[in-house]
């Protein structure tokens, strides 16, 4: 099985000139970084001469210069390199699940026309960290392809029902609000056909600024501290449960400055505060941690997946659970901040799954 990357060229033009810059924004990143333009030069397989080359191209393209060399002390960005740096991963955060499903789209139509076709499992999931360590490993497993499309927490199910995909992975909270978004779930879960697997839990919580200036630590301090805030989408399940603990709380959205600014995944947001273009933002721990920011935990999550009861007993799925439930992959979550390998690959009746809902619905305090 083969895989398709696409990434971003970031071009720059000038108005009225036909002269560009195509920027390598991961050698700016690497300086970053490091510290070292010998370090960029050997991350981007490139010679350090090239490398410094480029960055003279780039400086005297944009008029300023891009990074500042201390004798003994290395490289830096300039405060324009840096921006250049944040803009770029900024974008990677939000537009890389979309860019991720256009290339299995494209693998998908490839497919029928190669002499080798692995067995392949459609999986719909919410866009999460976990999920993409599941798929690094199953990647290694020759004979089996995984059709990964990132979908909303509510869609997924929808596809399962639909026969869409093979594979359903939705996440719900613990506590009080567990049972109102175990409802939303429950009109496209089969008690007799569909099948629970265990996955993982993961905290969910406020995404601030390093060393927390504004000292919040709860929902109430993003009205009372005036912090600039940005929002997940509509659709995401994260939004859902975002605005089910503002309900909770009785807190309006209207009164939180941003609200309204919206990024599609979790490493999204977490870019955006970390950028400075917000103070604070809802979502996982780890993807707080990817960006150097400090991280208020508010609950638990439960993230699990669906499947049918014929398809569990196929020999694919039977290799999927057996990578669930393996060393490598309970080592990969224990590196991902906030994660919790939660019996992964164990599986429930859909009644044996409402059961401990009801038990894990018990209320939780959690910060207003």
């Amino acid at each position: 099985m083969f895989h398709i990357e696409i990434e971003p060229v970031w071009r720059f033009h000038k108005e009225g000139s036909p002269q560009t810059a195509v920027v390598m924004l991961g050698v700016l990143n690497e300086i970053r970084t490091s510290g070292k333009l010998t370090s960029a030069a050997k991350h981007a397989g490139l010679s350090y001469r090239h490398v410094w080359n480029l960055v003279e191209q780039w400086s005297e393209f944009f008029g300023v210069p891009l990074v500042e060399t201390h004798r003994g002390k290395g490289t830096t960005l300039t405060a324009f390199g840096e921006k250049l740096v944040w803009a770029g991963q900024r974008m990677q955060a939000r537009l890389g699940p979309q860019l991720e499903n256009l290339a299995q789209e494209l693998v998908t139509e490839i497919k029928p026309f190669l002499h080798h076709r692995p067995s392949v499992i459609r999986v719909h999931a919410s866009h999460g960290f976990a999920v993409s360590k599941l798929r690094e490993l199953l990647d290694r497993e020759p004979g089996i392809g995984v059709d990964l499309r990132y979908v909303s927490n509510q869609n997924s199910l929808v596809s399962l029902a639909q026969g869409a995909c093979d594979l359903s992975g939705v996440h719900v909270p613990r506590g009080e609000l567990r049972a109102q978004s175990v409802k939303a779930c429950r009109e496209w879960l089969d008690p007799r056909e569909d099948r629970v697997i265990s996955f993982v839990t993961r905290e969910m919580g406020l995404m601030v600024k390093p060393g927390n200036p504004l000292n919040i630590v709860s929902l109430k301090d993003l009205v009372d501290t005036k912090a600039r805030f940005v929002n997940r989408d509509h659709d995401s399940g994260t939004r859902t449960l975002f605005d089910q603990l503002l309900a909770q709380h009785r807190i309006d959205e209207a009164k939180i400055n941003g609200a309204q600014q919206m990024e599609f995944t979790h490493a999204a947001v977490a870019a955006y505060v970390a950028s400075g273009m917000a103070d604070a933002a809802f979502g996982v721990e780890a993807a707080a941690k990817q960006f150097g920011l400090d991280f208020v935990r508010l609950l638990t999550e439960d993230y699990f997946f669906v499947c049918r009861r014929a398809f569990l007993e196929t020999e694919p799925m039977q290799r999927v659970l057996d990578v669930m439930k393996g060393e490598a992959f309970h080592d990969a979550v224990t590196q991902l901040p906030g994660y919790v390998a939660a019996s992964p690959g164990a599986v429930s009746t859909v009644k044996e799954f409402l059961d401990i809902v009801d038990a894990t619905s018990r209320p939780v305090k959690i910060k207003p």
